[in-house]
């Protein structure tokens, strides 16, 4: 059995705190970089380019992306081979709390969703435990801004609505989102599971890199043929028109009930951030 120490998560979770917020994944960038060189609408391609700019800006002076530095979710794959020496959560959130006050990023989280008091150091930290094969530990840390996150939803499907419904649902929640969200936008999509999963599995799809489809081909195509009626819509960047509305969709999927249908859609932002290490 190997020990990991609380000491080495807390330490890991400042450093991609800070990287996440300040560093855009490969993956997104280009996508961002493609996005601008086929984007046909001057203004959505100007557009482009002042993001382009802000991410620069951002890598080299060591900034936050965007202002709203975000709840940070942390996703913990460790293996059964492997066990923390002391309190998960309370290491965590000790390197949420040293990251964000280190990086200078807004510390967003309040303690009681109606009494809105801050509680001055981001945490607590909205963690995601799975346990994998192995004796390791993967950790990812991908702060989520309200913009996005607030332009989510969910739905309890009849089967018989059946692929077309999911459609319909994901596009009636990006027209409804409109510029709220900050396109373009990266949507994970969780189909199946319980009410509660399926929204978990919507968070988690976002964590599967943008040029990584769905190994199911059945959901890569479905990816790909959403992204191409999103970007339809001629929402575009930040909402000024063109063809870049959306960079990427991600679905994932789990069994459910024979009655059930539950669709949920997490949006992600054009900044849709993210970092990850291995102890």
């Amino acid at each position: 059995m190997r020990h990991i120490s609380t000491q080495a998560i807390t330490e890991a979770v400042e450093e991609l705190c800070i990287r996440a917020n300040t560093q855009l994944p490969p993956d997104v960038k280009a996508a961002l970089d493609a996005a601008q060189t086929s984007e046909p609408w001057p203004l959505a391609k100007q557009t482009l380019g002042l993001l382009q700019q802000n991410l620069c800006a951002a890598a080299d002076r060591e900034l936050p992306i965007c202002q709203d530095t975000g709840m940070a979710c942390v996703f913990v794959e460790l293996g059964r081979e492997a066990c923390v020496d002391g309190d998960l959560q309370a290491a965590i959130d000790e390197g949420v709390r040293r990251g964000y006050e280190k990086g200078y990023l807004r510390k967003s989280i309040t303690a009681d969703p109606l009494k809105r008091v801050n509680t001055g150091d981001n945490t607590p930290a909205f963690v995601t435990l799975h346990l994998v094969e192995g004796s390791g530990c993967r950790i990812t840390v991908a702060p989520k801004g309200a913009g996005s996150e607030n332009m989510s939803r969910l739905a309890m499907l009849k089967p018989a609505d059946g692929v077309q419904g999911v459609k319909d649902f994901v596009l009636d929640t990006v027209r409804q989102a409109g510029a709220n969200p900050c396109p373009p936008i990266v949507l994970g999509i969780g189909i199946g599971g319980s009410f509660d999963k399926c929204a978990a599995l919507s968070k988690q799809a976002l964590l599967r890199p943008l040029d990584q489809p769905n190994a199911d081909p059945y959901y890569a195509a479905l990816e790909a043929e959403l992204k191409e009626e999103i970007n339809k819509i001629g929402i575009g960047p930040q909402g000024f028109g063109g063809r870049t509305t959306c960079l990427g969709v991600a679905i994932e999927q789990l069994p459910t009930h024979v009655a059930c249908l539950p669709v949920a859609v997490n949006m992600s932002c054009h900044v849709t951030r993210r970092a990850s290490t291995e102890l």
